[in-house]
C-alpha cells in the first residue's frame, strides 16, 4: 500500500505565496494595445477609400525608371553617410538586446585565492588556499527582467525603422534632387535658345531700320532684350553647380559632375493609389519608429512597477578549500554551498517612485510624438497629392497659354514689318510673356514629378 504524504502547514504557506506572487506577476506584466484606432479614415482629408493597393509597396527599382536615376539611388544607399550611422545605431542595439537577453541566465565567476603573506601567532603559521565557482540567479517573478528585454528589442526595432526612414527621405531627395536638376538643365536650354532668337532679332531691327520701318530706339531695345536674357545664364550654371554638388554629397562622393537625362524624357507616374490610413502603421518607417519608442517606454514603465515587489535571488557557491596546496583537490576539501534571499524594498530615498513617474511621463511623451508623427504623415499625404492635382491643371492651362503667346510673338513681329500701328514694345511685351511662361512650364513639370515623389515617400516607399 502507497504512503501519502500530507501537506505540512509550511508548505501550504509557501504555496499560497508563490501563488500569489504569480497572479500578481501576470497583472505586472499585462500587455495591452497602444496605437489601436489612430489612424482613422479621415488621415488623408479629401480621399476616403477601402482599396488597399498603395504606390509605397512598389520598389523604388520600379517607381523610378530612369536607369542613371535607379545607378545614383544605389549609390546612395549604398554610401551615403546618414546610411552608415544608421546602420551604427542597430549594432548598438543589437548589443544591448543581447545584454538584457544575458541578463535572464545566472551569473557565473570562478574565484582563486591564497595568502601572500602567511601570518603567525601562538598557534603557528595560519593558511587558505581556496579555488571555487560562484553563481547567482535573480527569479524574474514579476517580469523585470523580461519588461526591460522587450525594452531592448523595441529599441532594436526603432533603430531598423530609423534606417528604413532614412532610405526613404535618402531616395525621395535624390530623386528630387535630380529632376530639379533636369529642370535647371532644361530652363538653361530655353534661356540659350532665348538668347539667340533675340539676336536674330537684333539683325532684324537693324535691316528694318535702314528701310526706315523702325527708328534707332527699336534697335537699342532689341539689343537690352538681348542681354536682360543672357545675363541670367551665369545664375543658372551656378544653380546647376551648387545642385550638382548637393546631389554629390548625397550619395557620399566628393561634388562633382552628375551623369543625368533630360527633362523631357521623364515620364509621370500616374496611379496614385494611396491604399487606407491605417496602412501607414506598416508602410512609413517614421511612423513605426514613433511606435516602437512608444513600446520601448511602456515596457519600461512596466519594469518600473516591478522595483516595488520583493525581488528573490539564488546564489550558490562550491569548489575546493585547504589549508595545504597540494591537498587542494582532495575529496575532503570540496564545499559548496546554496541560498535563497528575498529582499522587500521598504525605503529608497524615493527613487523606486521617481523611476515610476519619470517611465510613465515618458511613456505620456510618446504616445503624443506618436499620434503627432501619424497627424503629419496624413498631412503630407494629402499636400502631395494636391500639389500634383495643382501641378497637373497648370501643365493644362499653360499649353494653352505658352500657344497663344508663340502666335502673339509671331503676329507683332509681322505687323511691325507692315504697319505703323505697332511698335518694338508690342514684340518686347510678347517676348518676355513667352520666356516667363516657357520657365514656368518646366517648373509646373517638375512639380508634378516631385509630387509624385513626395506622395510615395509620405506613403512609406522607398525602402523595400
Amino acid at each position: 500500500m502507497k504512503r501519502i504524504n500530507k501537506i505540512g502547514p509550511a508548505k501550504t504557506k509557501w504555496l499560497i505565496l508563490m501563488a500569489i506572487l504569480v497572479v500578481a506577476s501576470c497583472k505586472v506584466t499585462e500587455e495591452r494595445k497602444l496605437t489601436t484606432g489612430l489612424a482613422d479614415s479621415k488621415l488623408y482629408r479629401d480621399v476616403n477609400t477601402t482599396d488597399t493597393t498603395t504606390i509605397a509597396d512598389i520598389p523604388w527599382k520600379q517607381m523610378f525608371r530612369d536607369s542613371l536615376l535607379q545607378h545614383i539611388i544605389q549609390e546612395g544607399i549604398d554610401h551615403n553617410l546618414d546610411m552608415k550611422i544608421a546602420v551604427d545605431r542597430i549594432k548598438q542595439a543589437q548589443a544591448n538586446l543581447n545584454q538584457s537577453t544575458a541578463a535572464l541566465f545566472p551569473s557565473l565567476a570562478v574565484n582563486a585565492s591564497g595568502p601572500l603573506v602567511s601570518s603567525s601567532n601562538l598557534n603557528g603559521t595560519l593558511s587558505l588556499y581556496q579555488l571555487y565557482g560562484s553563481a547567482s540567479w535573480e527569479a524574474d517573478i514579476w517580469g523585470k527582467l523580461r519588461r526591460t528585454k522587450r525594452a531592448a528589442l523595441a529599441s532594436l526595432l526603432q533603430s531598423e525603422a530609423y534606417k528604413r526612414a532614412v532610405q526613404t527621405q535618402l531616395v525621395a531627395d535624390i530623386a528630387t534632387d535630380y529632376y530639379a536638376l533636369m529642370a535647371y538643365d532644361a530652363q538653361l536650354q530655353v534661356t540659350l535658345k532665348t538668347v539667340e532668337n533675340r539676336m536674330l532679332d537684333v539683325e532684324v531691327m537693324k535691316k528694318l531700320k535702314e528701310s526706315d520701318v523702325v527708328t534707332g530706339a527699336a534697335v537699342v531695345q532689341s539689343e537690352a532684350n538681348r542681354y536682360s536674357v543672357e545675363v541670367t545664364i551665369p545664375d543658372l550654371k551656378q544653380t546647376i553647380r551648387v545642385a550638382e554638388n548637393t546631389l554629390s554629397i548625397l550619395l557620399g562622393r566628393n561634388p562633382g559632375d552628375i551623369e543625368r537625362d533630360s527633362l523631357n524624357n521623364q515620364q509621370v507616374w500616374t496611379g496614385l493609389q494611396t491604399g487606407v490610413p491605417f496602412q501607414l502603421l506598416a508602410n512609413r518607417p517614421d511612423v513605426q519608429q514613433a511606435e516602437y519608442q512608444l513600446r520601448y517606454f511602456f515596457e519600461l514603465t512596466g519594469a518600473a512597477k516591478t522595483y516595488f515587489y520583493p525581488t528573490l535571488t539564488i546564489t550558490a557557491e562550491g569548489g575546493f578549500a585547504n589549508g595545504n596546496i597540494s591537498n587542494l583537490f582532495n575529496p575532503g576539501s570540496l564545499f559548496g554551498q546554496v541560498l535563497a534571499g528575498l529582499v522587500q524594498p521598504v525605503f529608497n530615498h524615493g527613487l523606486n517612485l521617481q523611476r515610476l513617474r519619470v517611465a510613465q511621463a515618458q511613456e505620456e511623451e510618446s504616445l503624443d510624438t506618436f499620434k503627432k508623427t501619424l497627424l503629419n504623415a496624413g498631412m503630407e499625404v494629402s499636400n502631395a497629392l494636391s500639389s500634383y492635382q495643382t501641378a497637373t491643371d497648370k501643365l493644362k492651362i499653360r499649353e494653352q497659354q505658352i500657344a497663344f503667346l508663340q502666335k502673339s510673338v509671331d503676329f507683332t513681329k509681322e505687323l511691325l514689318k507692315y504697319s505703323a500701328h505697332t511698335n518694338y514694345t508690342d514684340v518686347l511685351t510678347s517676348e518676355q510673356s513667352l520666356l516667363a511662361a516657357q520657365l514656368s512650364s518646366i517648373s509646373d513639370k517638375v512639380q508634378q514629378l516631385q509630387a509624385v515623389i513626395s506622395l510615395y515617400r509620405s506613403l512609406g516607399g522607398g525602402w523595400k
